[in-house]
């Protein structure tokens, strides 16, 4: 099944706009959304939605009614994104990203890891989560800070994408993590990049919506939750996250828009949680809350 990109055109301001317009609308839906600057010179972005041949016409008509309605300039445009190799080719020539003590690189980067890198191999796949997006390189810098900061015996990474998070912690602090994602593919790629990563053991991997499958209950309570997913559906998680979390637990909270984040804190402050820190990267930020 082929897979299309429907976009707009448009300034970086609005483009986040309407990101934050279409995570309503697709929050809680299995879509890739992104923003990306196309042309710095001119200061024009792109604010996309990706999905499959079969999705589009249902895409199309609510993406439309979207612009129609809160942004009528906007004209919606798409591609065709060739079969197999879109997101390799949209990644080639990206720099490795260092966060913190972690450093995240392509297979023809390895020689810039140094001594003290914790180096995380993930080249460009099929999940999402290279570390480029301001939202993963947010949660790394968080995530080694947690762990230099108190002692965590064991994780859990919800939505896990690539598996770079859950890569990152259990290099890190050597502790066994829970990684999962609803998307079966993640799931599979995630499980492939910790072998690459010369992680056998220590990462358990599962497909689970929500916390509905019964892993959660087996593997927790977790001292670390990392979540890297979108606003709506974080907030929607809350009471459930928080019930599996540990008593002395930490959660790391990202793919939140700046604007969204008091929405977000004070879901998780009404489930028993304390506001402890935001970051900031590129428009977006990541959050801490302990108990």
């Amino acid at each position: 099944m082929s897979e299309i990109r429907l976009f707009v055109s448009t300034t970086e301001a609005v483009a986040e706009a309407v990101l934050e317009a279409l995570s309503s609308v697709f929050g809680e839906e299995d879509y890739a959304i992104a923003t990306q600057e196309i042309d710095e010179a001119r200061g024009i972005w792109e604010a996309s939605i990706y999905g499959t041949a079969d999705q589009e016409a249902d895409i199309a008509e609510r993406f439309k009614s979207l612009i129609r309605t809160d942004f009528p300039a906007l004209v919606l445009e798409r591609e065709t994104l060739p079969d197999i190799d879109w997101i390799a080719r949209s990644l080639e020539g990206l720099k490795p990203v260092r966060a913190g003590r972690f450093l995240v690189h392509g297979s023809h980067d390895r020689d810039k890891v140094r001594l003290s890198d914790i180096g995380i191999l993930i080249d460009a796949g099929q999940a999402f989560g290279t570390g480029h997006h301001g939202t993963t390189a947010g949660c790394l810098n968080m995530l080694g800070d947690v762990l230099k900061a108190r002692p965590v015996r064991n994780a859990l990474d919800l939505g896990t994408g690539s598996g770079v998070l859950a890569i990152a912690a259990h290099l890190m602090a050597r502790i066994p993590v829970l990684a999962t994602d609803i998307d079966p593919v993640a799931t599979r790629v995630a499980r492939e990049n910790a072998r690459t990563n010369g992680i056998a053991r220590g990462i358990a991997f599962a497909t689970a919506p929500g916390f509905h499958h019964r892993i959660f209950r087996e593997n927790g309570p977790f001292d670390l939750i990392i979540a890297n997913i979108l606003a709506r559906p974080l907030m929607k998680l809350a009471p459930s996250l928080v019930r599996h979390l540990a008593a002395d637990g930490t959660v790391i909270l990202s793919g939140i828009l700046a604007e969204q984040r008091w929405k977000v804190i004070a879901a998780y402050n009404s489930a028993g949680l304390k506001h402890r820190r935001t970051t900031w990267m590129n428009g977006w930020v990541t959050i801490e809350l302990v108990r």
